[in-house]
């Protein structure tokens, strides 16, 4: 799934897009990806001279991979929502010019609400992990 095919599904929009294809997906689990350049906007300040992609945007990014498989199987235009984090854990830095990978399989559905393991890795190797709280609100609701 390429990245136009994802804008068709999330409604996020660059800069704050955080994923540039899906290499995998199933009914319970999706893989996705994001090129960490070196012109990413976020890296001008985090840090100059010694870039690192944020945590948090790595823990985004993981969202909107589970959102592209929680709205992916959904017919209606819907957002998602993240609704809650656990169990966040960084494990190396992420550095400019390389693939950030997304792995997210499903571990508990309740009603639209479900609750994925996140792990993020580059080369093979998990450089974060999360458990996630996504569900989803149509376009048009008012909360």
């Amino acid at each position: 799934m390429d990245k136009e095919t994802i804008k068709n599904i999330l409604p996020h929009r660059e800069p704050i897009l955080l994923v540039d294809e899906v290499i995998e997906k199933g009914e319970d689990y999706i893989v996705a990806k994001k090129h960490i350049s070196v012109d990413e906007p976020v890296l001008k300040g985090h840090f100059p001279g010694y870039p690192i992609y944020p945590g948090v945007c790595i823990l985004e990014g993981l969202a909107q991979s589970a959102g592209v498989l929680l709205l992916g199987n959904l017919n209606e235009k819907s957002v998602p929502l993240f609704l809650g984090i656990d169990e966040a854990r960084f494990k190396k830095e992420v550095r400019p010019e390389c693939d950030l990978f997304y792995e997210i399989k499903v571990l508990e559905k309740r009603g639209g609400i479900i609750i994925v393991d996140g792990k993020a890795k580059v080369d093979g190797q998990t450089v974060a992990k999360a458990k996630l709280m996504l569900g989803t609100k149509l376009q048009n609701e008012q909360y």
